[in-house]
């Protein structure tokens, strides 16, 4: 079965348009070979996170055969094609949405699953994930020795790419839903969000009739939990909706209400649409060539699917609208292009899981300024030199603050006592 999947979506790809270079060319992998002895979700993930794509970065030819095969993907699903001109495909200049951008031409990958109800068709629920990452890694690498090397991302975010559309095959085999759905791949998330704000401020169907944004980013390390799930706070809803879906699939569950964040969820959210973010947290490989698809828990990769499928299903036969409430979490500034891997940094990975106060860390970088002060993994920063540090924000608004080369006085909780650290930052 999964060989003339994997067949149906190499001959649909010649049927898409592609440019013949990253068909007939050495760029783009055999799919058949790439992903021989795999089955379910993981086959997206290993694909994309394919050597021979040299980490899809936003713009690349690497990117393209990644849209290209989401396109063929969506083909053979059976989803109609909600992309310009009747193709899977609604393409964009990426430095017109912001200036640091790579250079070229980005592609959303953008399809439709019409309702069944007379009306309610007219209303959509968007289901996407970005597809893009770091490249060469030139750009936003968490790499000690930062010399070129390939980026995969296979969590980040070939998972929730793989995830999207395990969510897409299992809602068209299901009764089509009341409402329609809108299934997007956003490329330009690594370079501050530049596909979903495109699509937010170009969109294929009307805002004003979108009920409701799922993303997923990063749920490839599931493994015992949590999941965490921001975006609670947006509609009145959520939260009942997302533990009961939750419980049927043995997930344990972190809530958290903000509708912001550094994901594709942001673009919508901002345009009064109630959102949730899905994310099985960060890890040592973040953002570095060691994030490789060998390391993807499987098992946990289609639990989220299958939980974010039960989601979309309830909202989109939901009779009543989602009760939108606004103001969860604080808007970034600016929301799309923000420029990021650049100033003082400590080396810290955050652990999003919630504290009573400060940020607390999953570990710290190797060779990092954390690292060399003593941090360790279980630490809660909670002051900046005689600033408090109330959450990530904070701790952003405080790295901003300074430049690197500048010594900072870190105060943490270990094990309930506060310790002080004396970091001299680096360079992100």
């Amino acid at each position: 079965m999964r060989k003339s999947i994997i067949r149906h979506v190499l001959t649909a790809s010649l049927l898409l348009g592609a440019p013949a270079p990253y068909l007939f060319g050495q760029a783009c992998p055999d799919a058949m070979k790439v992903t021989a002895g795999l089955e379910g979700p993981i086959v997206t993930v290993r694909y994309l996170a394919d050597d021979a794509l040299t980490g899809r970065l936003a713009g690349s030819e690497g990117e393209r055969c990644a849209g290209d095969f989401i396109a063929a993907r969506f083909k053979q699903i059976g989803l109609t094609p909600n992309g310009d001109d009747g193709t899977y495909f609604q393409s964009f200049n990426l430095a017109s949405v912001a200036a640091h951008s790579p250079a070229g031409t980005g592609r959303n990958v953008v399809a439709l699953l019409e309702g069944a109800d007379r009306q309610l068709k007219n209303e959509y629920i968007i289901v996407g994930a970005h597809y893009d990452h770091l490249g060469m890694g030139s750009f936003g690498s968490a790499s000690v020795d930062q010399k070129p090397a390939i980026h995969n991302g296979a969590d980040d975010n070939a998972s929730g790419v793989a995830a999207m559309l395990d969510v897409a095959e299992r809602m068209t085999k299901a009764e089509r839903p009341a409402r329609s759905i809108v299934f997007i791949a956003f490329t330009g998330e690594e370079e501050g969000l530049l596909g979903s704000a495109y699509y937010a401020n170009n969109p294929k169907e009307p805002l004003t009739q979108s009920r409701a944004m799922l993303n997923m980013d990063m749920v490839g390390r599931l493994s015992q939990g949590p999941l965490i799930v921001y975006g609670i706070g947006t509609a009145t809803e959520w939260k009942a909706l997302v533990a009961e879906k939750a419980e049927h699939e043995n997930i344990t569950l972190t809530l958290l209400d903000d509708g912001y964040g550094a994901s594709d969820h942001t673009s919508f959210y901002v345009k009064d649409i109630p959102v949730l973010h899905f994310f099985s947290n960060v890890h040592g490989d973040y953002h570095k060539p060691s994030d490789d698809w060998d390391k993807i828990d499987a098992q946990g990769l289609s639990k989220v699917a299958r939980l974010v499928t039960g989601v979309a299903e309830q909202i989109a036969n939901k009779q009543t609208m989602l009760t939108l409430v606004k103001g969860a979490g604080k808007p970034p500034a600016p929301v799309a292009g923000s420029s990021r891997g650049y100033g003082a940094a400590l080396g810290t990975i955050p652990d999003f899981s919630p504290v009573a106060k400060g940020v607390k860390i999953s570990g710290v970088r190797e060779g990092s300024a954390a690292q060399k002060a003593g941090m360790r993994a279980g630490d809660i920063i909670i002051r900046f030199d005689d600033t408090e540090i109330a959450d990530l924000q904070a701790m952003t608004d405080g790295l901003r603050a300074r430049k690197p080369g500048d010594a900072v006085k870190v105060t943490v909780l270990r094990e309930g006592k506060e310790l002080v650290f004396e970091a001299v930052l680096g360079r992100r």
